[in-house]
């Protein structure tokens, strides 16, 4: 349980550690051609700045914290929760987990999207990378299809893991109402 202080001093140690981590990787290799940057740094440039990086781990952290939002009215009248990772038991159909203990978890499964989605598009960078340095003269072609697999695992991953969160949140919203919950 970490207070809004902790939480935020991690996220600045977390920046500075990026921040740093750019300015001390070498942005030319001294071997290379004064025009083609390093390997690393063109890499960690390239994840860094692709939105397909974040996309499936912002989209699934709104989807799971609107249906968490819109769930509270229900745990607030007596209702139990059927997803048995936001029960105290840990089992479905439970009583839930606090507000608080429920944002604590979405936030880690965003995390491991992220986790997931920042692996993937690691390798597909070093992938392009090896396939410009074999084909030079298919450069547009290589990175085009880089953009496309990207998108589409992006895009993907974004539908499959919030979906049915999206769903159920406007179900809660129309129950609620009906029932003159707030």
């Amino acid at each position: 349980m970490l207070s809004q202080l902790q939480l935020r001093a991690r996220r600045s140690t977390c920046c500075g550690v990026l921040v740093a981590l750019m300015i001390m990787l070498p942005l030319r290799a001294s071997a290379q051609n004064p025009d083609q940057s390093s390997f690393v740094a063109d890499t960690f440039k390239r994840v860094i700045l692709d939105p397909t990086t974040y996309a499936p781990a912002v989209i699934a952290y709104d989807a799971t914290m609107r249906d968490w939002k819109t769930s509270q009215p229900f745990f607030n009248s007596g209702y139990f929760e059927r997803n048995e990772r936001f029960t105290i038991s840990g089992l479905p159909n439970d009583r839930p987990v606090s507000y608080s203990v429920g944002r604590r978890r979405i936030l880690s499964d965003a995390l491991v999207t992220l986790q997931v989605s920042l692996a993937n598009n690691v390798a597909d960078q070093i992938f392009e990378r090896m396939l410009i340095d074999r084909f030079p003269n298919h450069r547009k072609l290589v990175r085009a299809l880089g953009w496309i697999e990207r998108s589409a695992f992006a895009g993907y991953m974004s539908y499959y893991l919030s979906v049915r969160h999206y769903q159920q949140a406007t179900i809660n919203q129309a129950y609620a109402q009906q029932m003159g919950l707030k």
